[in-house]
């Protein structure tokens, strides 16, 4: 990314990209981040949420190895999603791997004090950025290719959403198209894929928080699905077509997920 962003990249940009990559390299500054995230990060959101979340499914899930590395596929209605989701799974020492999830570079790679955010709220997680204006859009590939790369390297959970952005409609079962990029970083680090559906997360946080604690809060569902087959789909030779398919794959699983969520609401 960084060689691809020559010119591209603010000296801001290039300085935070670099330092947060660094600390995915294998080392005392790693392994540090791991005991935070475990330890700090997922404490307090567990304490903010744990009266109001319900989760299903979790019998579902392989055994996460600690060598190996993992991607969540959820869909996307709350900047809190894939928090409320890695959290439950952190605090109940079922996750010990390294977290990441794809951030925008505005404010948290364009500004010092991004970085100051990053290392408070997730110990580094929202790594790499993502580029929204259309002049950059190159070094999106770049990003891509990053977070396949970290996979690759084996002790990593990365939290992906297949819409590409946040769905606003009234209907929160109304899920928004496929994007071939999460296809593309599946088919790139070959890990296994594991579909989650959240209903329930709202982005004022402080009334959700405060909901948790004074018995006003309503249902938060968090249901976890088993791994994604994708019937050879990572074998073939990737392309933007395979890689749209791949992502429409793991997001048809998403979608059986609202379905049993609808359900398991209406049942009360």
């Amino acid at each position: 990314m960084l060689e691809l962003g020559k010119g591209l990249l603010t000296p801001t940009e290039e300085r935070q990209i670099r330092f947060v990559r660094k600390t995915f390299e294998k080392g005392p500054v790693d392994r540090a981040v791991r005991v935070l995230q475990r330890r700090l990060g997922s404490v307090w959101i567990e304490y903010c949420t744990r009266n109001i979340r319900k989760v299903h499914g979790v019998e579902r899930l392989p055994r996460l190895d600690p060598a190996k590395s993992y991607i969540v596929v959820s869909n996307h209605r709350s900047f809190f999603d894939l928090y409320v989701i890695t959290s439950f799974l952190v605090y109940r020492d079922l996750l010990p791997h390294r977290i990441l999830f794809p951030v925008r570079s505005k404010f948290f790679y364009d500004n010092p004090l991004g970085l100051v955010v990053n290392g408070l709220m997730s110990f580094f997680a929202m790594y790499p950025p993502v580029f929204r204006e259309r002049n950059r859009a190159v070094l999106n590939l770049a990003t891509l290719d990053e977070v396949s790369r970290v996979l690759r390297q084996g002790g990593a959970f990365v939290g992906l959403h297949p819409e590409g952005q946040r769905g606003t409609g009234d209907d929160p079962y109304e899920l928004l198209p496929a994007k071939f990029g999460i296809g593309r970083i599946i088919h790139g680090a070959k890990a296994t894929v594991l579909p989650v559906f959240v209903n329930g997360l709202s982005n004022d946080i402080k009334r959700q928080v405060m909901g948790n604690f004074d018995g006003t809060g309503g249902d938060v569902n968090v249901v976890f699905g088993a791994p994604v087959e994708f019937d050879g789909m990572l074998e073939e030779r990737g392309n933007q077509g395979l890689f749209r398919r791949i992502s429409e794959r793991a997001l048809a699983d998403v979608k059986k997920l609202a379905e049993e969520e609808r359900a398991i609401r209406q049942r009360g």
